[in-house]
Order: C-alpha cells, then structure tokens, then sequence
C-alpha cells in the first residue's frame, strides 16, 4: 500500500492537524514508511508465542481472600470532620 498527498492531504484533514501543502510529499513519505515498518512486522511468526504483560516474567501480588469482620469502624470515624449515625456526612452538593 502507497500512499500519495491527496490520501496524506485527507489523513491530515480527518486528523484535524494544519498540514501545509509544501510539507504534503513528506508527510506522505512518513507515512510510507510506517506502512513498511507493519508489513515488515506482519512477515514475523508468532505462532506459539504467548502474549506478554510484562518484559520481565513477574507474578502480581496477591491477598489471600478472606473474610474480615472489619471491626474498626469507631477508629476510620474518628478521623473524619462530621460523622452521623455511623456514617460521614457530607454536605449537600445537589440542590
């Protein structure tokens, strides 16, 4: 696939960006040469490769899941500015 300034040209139109004309064949060539540099990357074998979320091989952390009581309601309300019935207040932000 090739791209020519009219196709340059409308690429920049649709991208909202001010391309001058004389920049147009540039533009096109940068263009060009992404395409390349993709279908260079479509002639890789990547069957049996599995995908990676990390460049290094790392597991996450990990809790053990288990059920609290919690038990420190008091101690979290004490810290805050207005608290009701065992919740915080807030003020009203709606009318």
């Amino acid at each position: 696939m090739s791209i020519d300034t009219d196709t340059a040209r409308r690429v920049a139109h649709l991208a909202r960006i001010a391309v001058a004309e004389d920049d147009l064949p540039a533009l096109a060539s940068e263009f060009n040469a992404i395409l390349g540099f993709v279908e260079q990357l479509n002639e890789v074998d990547v069957a049996g490769v599995e995908p990676m979320t990390s460049v290094s091989p790392m597991r996450l952390k990990r809790r053990s899941d288990e059920v609290t009581d919690g038990g420190m309601r008091d101690r979290i309300l004490s810290n805050a500015p207005d608290a009701r019935e065992g919740f915080f207040a807030v003020p009203k932000v709606v009318e």
